[in-house]
C-alpha cells in the first residue's frame, strides 16, 4: 500500500465518522515557542486551550500534519526509525468523545479489513500501552477492544504523559504497537524491546494544562483544560513500513528511491538497511534531510545562518557532505531534489508548482558550500603544515570546532583529511567545545520561550461576535464599542488619559496583516474622543483598536464613528501598490526565482525581502525603479478579485510561503498580468496614484536572501528632490556642471589618496628617526637594555607595531626590550605594545607577561607571544607607574 494511499484511507475513515478534515498547517506557524510545526496538535491550540471555539460543526477534525523535529539532527540515520521530517496523521475531538471514542476508532481503522477501508492489520500482534494509573483507558482496550490483558503495559510520565515540552496542554496516553516478530527482537512487549515492538499510534487524553519545567515528567500540572479533548497521532511512515513489508522508513516507497539515485552520484552501496555502518547511515541522512530541506523550501524557508534558515543549511550541507564522503565529485542536489519531489507529490500536489524555486534554493546553497569546502581545505592545510613544522601529531580540538563553527567545514572532512595528513585530531577537545556551545544554544532557547499567551478574554467576541471590516469602501464608519480591555482584562468603562483596547462591531480601519502596518484614525462619540494608534487581529477575526482616551469617556454599549486617517490611508495604499510593482519588476528583472520573503509598508515607505543569493548591482536597480515607474506611468488599472484559491493560483497569482489560505481568496490584480497576488491589504485603484517610487537601494538580510528599500508618493519626491538639491550644491562648491561632479569627486578622492599616503610616510620617517634617538638612550634594566617611551599623539595601534619592531631590531645581539605607548585623542584610550628581541626571550622576558603586567596600571587588558604583545587601556595616567614597573620586572631578573 502505497504511501499517499495511506493518507487516504486515514482521512475517509475519520470524515465518514463525521469529522471535519483540516488541510495541513504551514511548518512554520507564528508560536513563539516552536521553530517549526512538531506534532499534529500545534494548529488546534488554542481550541484545547479554550482560548476559541472550535470552528468544525460536529466538534470534531482530521488531519496528515506536516512536522518538523530537529533537536537531534546528528542522530538521523544512526536508527532506522527516526526522521526530522514526518507526517502526522491525528483525529481530534474537542470535548465530544474521550478514551472509548479514540481507542474504538484506532481499533476500526487499524484492524479493518482492506476492501473496507481499513489498514488489515493482525490483531495479535499489536499491543498497547497506558498510564500507569489509567485504568479506564486499560479497561476499554480489553473489555470493549479485546486485547488481552498481558498485551497491555503500563509506564509512567517519561512514557506515557505527552505535551508540546513548553506550558500548554498535556495529558496521559496510550499507544500502539506493532509486534514485527522475533527477527527484530525479544519478546515482551513495548517494556522489553521497542525495536521489534514499533509504536504506530499515540491516544492523547489531553485533559490537563502544564506549567514551566524541563524534560518530559518534570513539570507543574496547573489545572484541567475547559473540556476533556481527543489529539491523536499515527505516523504514516511507520504504518507505511508495516503494510509495504519492509524493515525501516528508508526502505518505504518515499526515502528508498533517494538512496538508489545516491548509489548511483556516489559509486558507494547501500548495503544493509538495518545496519549502522558509516556509509549505510550516511545514505539515510542523505534521503532523510533531502526530503525535510525540500518542505521547508517549500514552505518559504531560505538558508540563512540563524533560526529557521541556519536548520535548512545545516540539513542541505550534511547531504552534501554525507554524499562527498561516500565518493562523489560534483554537484548532487538536484538529481536528489528532483527525486523527491517525485516520491511526495501524489501527497502534496503544491510541489509542481513550486519545482523550479525548490531547485533554484537547494542548488544555490550547494554552489556555496562547495566554495565553502574549498577554502576549509586551504585552512586545513595550512594547519596541517604548521603542526609538522611543529612537530605536532594532532590538530587540537579547539582549531577542529573553530573550522567546523566558524569556517562549516564539517569534522568528517576535518577526520578524514587529518588521517590522509598522518595527523590524529582531538575529538575530545572537539566534543568539548561542541558540547560548550550547545549548552549555550540550549539556555538561550529556554530563554526565548514563554508560555502561550492568554488570549481567553478576547474569546467570547472570537466566538460570537466577530468585527466586521468596511475598510475597502469605506473611510468612516458607525459602530458599536461591544468591548474594552485594559491589562488584559475586560472593563466596563475607560476615562481620559487611559490606554485601552476598544473591539467594536464595525470597522473601517485596516488591521496590521500582510506587512502593511495598521491603520492610524479616531473613534469619537460627541464629546469623547480616542486616538487609534494600533489595529490588531485575535484569531482572525476581532479587531483590537489600541487606543489613548485624548478626551471624555467611553463605556461599553456606546456608539461612535469610527474614522481612518485619510492621509495616512492614502500613503499606506501608495507603498502596499508600490510593493506588488516593485516584485514585478524584480521577478522580470532577476528572474521568477526572486520571490517575496517578507515585506513591511508604511505610509511612504516600503522594504521588501526577496530570495536571491547575489548583491544586486547598480544598473539592476536601476532597471528594477525604471520598470516600476513604467507601471505607475502607464496608469495600471487595480482590480481586486475574489475567487478561489485554485483558480487564483491557475491565472497566475503570486502566494506568500508559509501563510495558510482558505478555499476562498482575495487577488489584487495591476495591469493584469504584469502584477497578480493573493493580498488582503488596501490599494490604490489605479497605478498613477501611487506616485513616482525611489529605490533607496538594497542589502543582505542572510545567506539567499536580500532586501530592497524604496519611496513612494510624496516621500519618493522629497528624497529625489533632496537628492537633487545635494547634487547642485556639490556641484557648484566644484564650480562644475551637475554631470561633471562624479568624475571630479573620483579626481578629488584620488588626490586625497594621494597626501594621505604621502602623509604616512612623513609621519613613518618621524616616528623612526624619534625611535633611533630612543634607542641610543636606552636604559639599563638588569641584563636587558630597555627602550620604554610614550610616543605622541594619535599614533595607531598598528604603528606602535611597526615602530616597536624596528626599535627592537635596532638593539642588536643584546638581550632588550621595548615598550611604546600612545593616547588615542578620540577614544582617550592608550594602546600599548611590548617587544622583546631574541636574546631577551631566551633570557626569560616574555612580552605577554610584562603587557599584562602594564594593563594593571593603565586599566587595560591585552596579550600576545613572548616576542610581541599588544594591549590598551583607559587610564592613560598609569602608563609611568607602569612603564616602572616593567623595568623593574625585567631588573629583577
Amino acid at each position: 500500500m502505497q504511501t499517499h494511499e495511506i493518507r487516504e484511507r486515514f482521512t475517509n475513515h475519520f470524515v465518514k465518522a463525521g469529522h471535519t478534515p483540516v488541510p495541513s498547517a504551514s511548518l512554520i506557524l507564528d508560536d513563539p515557542n516552536l521553530l517549526f510545526v512538531n506534532a499534529g496538535m500545534v494548529p488546534f491550540k488554542p481550541y484545547f486551550l479554550g482560548q476559541q471555539t472550535p470552528p468544525f460543526p460536529s466538534g470534531t477534525a482530521t488531519s496528515i500534519q506536516k512536522c518538523v523535529r530537529t533537536l537531534d539532527i546528528d542522530e538521523v540515520g544512526i536508527t532506522t526509525r527516526h526522521n526530522t521530517f514526518f507526517q502526522m496523521a491525528g483525529n481530534f475531538s474537542f470535548g465530544q468523545y474521550f478514551k472509548e471514542g479514540a481507542i474504538t476508532h484506532a481499533w476500526t481503522l487499524l484492524t479493518g479489513p482492506v476492501a473496507e477501508g481499513g489498514f488489515g492489520l493482525d490483531r495479535e500482534r499489536l499491543w498497547v500501552t497506558v498510564y500507569e494509573n489509567d485504568d479506564e483507558a486499560a479497561d476499554i482496550w480489553h473489555e470493549k477492544m479485546g486485547v488481552p490483558r498481558e498485551r497491555i503495559q503500563r509506564l509512567g510520565m517519561a512514557d506515557n504523559y505527552w505535551s508540546m515540552g513548553v506550558p500548554g496542554p498535556c495529558g496521559p496516553c496510550s499507544e500502539i504497537y506493532y509486534d514485527r516478530g522475533p527477527e527484530y527482537g525479544r519478546e515482551g512487549g513495548p517494556v522489553a524491546d521497542d525495536n521489534r515492538y514499533m509504536e504506530i499510534w499515540n491516544l492523547v487524553f489531553m485533559e490537563k494544562e502544564r506549567g514551566e519545567g524541563i524534560g518530559k515528567d518534570d513539570f507543574e500540572i496547573l489545572g484541567d483544560l475547559p473540556k476533556k479533548n481527543i489529539d491523536t497521532g499515527l505516523g504514516v511512515e511507520r504504518v507505511a513500513c508495516i503494510l509495504q513489508g519492509v524493515d525501516n522508513v528508508y526502505e518505504t516507497d518515499l526515502l528508498r528511491p533517494v538512496i538508489d539515485v545516491a548509489e548511483t552520484v556516489t559509486g558507494s552501496t547501500y548495503e544493509d538497511p538495518a545496519a549502522d555502518r558509516a556509509d549505510d547511515i550516511r545514505f539515510r541522512v542523505i534521503a532523510d534531510h533531502s526530503r525535510t530541506a525540500m518542505m521547508l523550501i517549500l514552505d518559504g524557508v531560505s538558508p540563512s545562518n540563524e533560526g529557521r534558515g541556519y536548520i535548512l543549511r545545516r540539513l542541505l550541507r550534511r547531504i552534501i557532505r554525507s554524499a562527498r564522503l561516500l565518493g562523489a565529485t560534483g554537484a548532487t542536489m538536484e538529481k536528489f531534489m528532483t527525486t523527491i519531489m517525485d516520491t511526495m507529490e501524489p501527497s502534496f500536489p503544491e510541489i509542481a508548482r513550486n519545482r523550479e524555486r525548490i531547485l533554484h534554493v537547494a542548488v544555490g546553497e550547494e554552489d556555496t558550500f562547495l566554495r565553502t569546502l574549498a577554502s576549509g581545505t586551504r585552512l586545513f592545510e595550512q594547519t596541517a603544515e604548521s603542526l609538522k613544522g611543529k612537530g605536532a601529531a594532532t590538530v587540537p580540538g579547539a582549531r577542529a570546532f573553530e573550522l567546523h563553527d566558524t569556517y562549516g567545514f564539517p569534522i568528517d572532512l576535518t577526520l578524514e583529511m587529518a588521517h590522509e595528513a598522518g595527523l590524529e585530531v582531538d575529538m575530545d577537545g572537539f566534543e568539548a567545545a561542541m558540547a560548550e556551545q550547545k549548552a549555550r544554544a540550549k539556555a538561550d532557547n529556554r530563554a526565548k520561550k514563554h508560555g502561550h499567551t492568554d488570549l481567553s478574554v478576547y474569546r467570547e467576541f472570537v466566538d460570537s461576535h466577530p468585527t466586521v471590516f468596511h475598510g475597502y469602501e469605506d473611510l468612516t464608519g458607525s459602530a458599536k464599542v461591544l468591548g474594552l480591555v485594559s491589562g488584559g482584562k475586560l472593563v466596563n468603562e475607560a476615562h481620559e488619559g487611559d490606554e485601552v483596547e476598544v473591539i467594536l462591531d464595525a470597522t473601517p480601519m485596516y488591521a496590521e496583516s500582510g506587512g502593511q502596518m495598521a491603520d492610524r484614525g479616531t473613534i469619537s462619540a460627541g464629546a469623547t474622543t480616542l486616538d487609534v494608534n494600533d489595529v490588531q487581529k485575535v484569531g482572525k477575526k476581532v479587531w483590537l483598536h489600541k487606543s489613548t482616551v485624548a478626551a471624555g469617556g467611553l463605556a461599553v454599549g456606546d456608539e461612535v464613528t469610527a474614522e481612518v486617517d485619510a492621509a495616512w490611508r492614502h500613503g499606506a495604499r501608495q507603498a502596499h501598490s508600490a510593493t506588488h510593482l516593485i516584485h514585478a519588476a524584480l521577478r522580470e528583472i532577476l528572474g521568477p526565482d526572486a520571490v517575496q520573503a517578507g515585506s513591511l509598508n508604511r505610509p511612504g515607505y516600503l522594504r521588501f525581502d526577496f530570495a536571491y543569493t547575489h548583491q544586486l548591482s547598480p544598473d539592476q536597480l536601476q532597471q528594477i525603479e525604471l520598470v516600476t515607474n513604467r507601471a505607475v506611468d502607464a496608469d495600471y488599472e487595480v482590480n481586486t478579485i475574489e475567487t478561489t484559491l485554485d483558480n487564483a493560483l491557475d491565472m497566475g497569482a503570486m502566494a506568500l510561503f508559509g501563510e495558510a489560505y482558505g478555499d476562498n481568496v482575495r487577488m489584487v490584480e495591476i495591469g493584469g498580468p504584469f502584477s497578480r497576488e493573493l493580498c488582503g491589504g488596501t490599494h490604490v485603484s489605479h497605478s498613477s496614484q501611487i506616485g513616482p517610487v525611489s529605490v533607496l537601494g538594497e542589502s543582505s538580510v542572510g545567506s539567499g536572501a536580500r532586501r530592497i528599500e524604496a519611496y513612494s508618493g510624496l516621500d519618493a519626491f522629497r528624497f529625489m528632490s533632496k537628492e537633487t538639491a545635494l547634487v547642485s550644491g556639490v556641484a557648484a562648491e566644484l564650480k562644475a556642471q551637475s554631470a561633471d561632479v562624479p568624475d571630479r569627486v573620483r579626481a578629488l578622492a584620488e588626490r586625497l589618496k594621494a597626501a594621505e599616503k604621502r602623509v604616512a610616510e612623513l609621519k613613518a620617517q618621524q616616528l623612526t628617526a624619534q625611535t633611533a634617538d630612543l634607542v641610543a638612550d636606552a636604559a639599563q634594566a638588569g641584563t636587558f637594555r630597555f627602550v620604554g617611551a610614550r610616543l605622541d599623539d594619535g599614533v595607531t595601534g598598528k604603528e606602535l607595531r611597526t615602530v616597536a619592531g624596528a626599535a627592537r631590531d635596532r638593539l642588536g645581539s643584546e638581550p632588550g626590550v621595548v615598550v611604546f605607548a600612545s593616547k588615542d585623542p578620540e577614544k582617550g584610550s592608550m594602546p600599548f605594545i611590548v617587544a622583546a628581541n631574541p636574546a631577551a626571550v631566551e633570557a626569560g622576558a616574555k612580552a605577554g607577561d610584562l603587557v599584562k603586567l602594564i594593563g594593571g596600571y593603565v586599566d587595560g587588558r591585552g596579550g600576545g607571544k613572548a616576542d610581541m604583545a599588544q594591549g590598551s587601556g583607559g587610564k592613560p595616567e598609569g602608563f609611568d607607574a607602569g612603564l616602572k614597573a616593567a623595568r623593574e620586572e625585567l631588573a629583577g631578573r
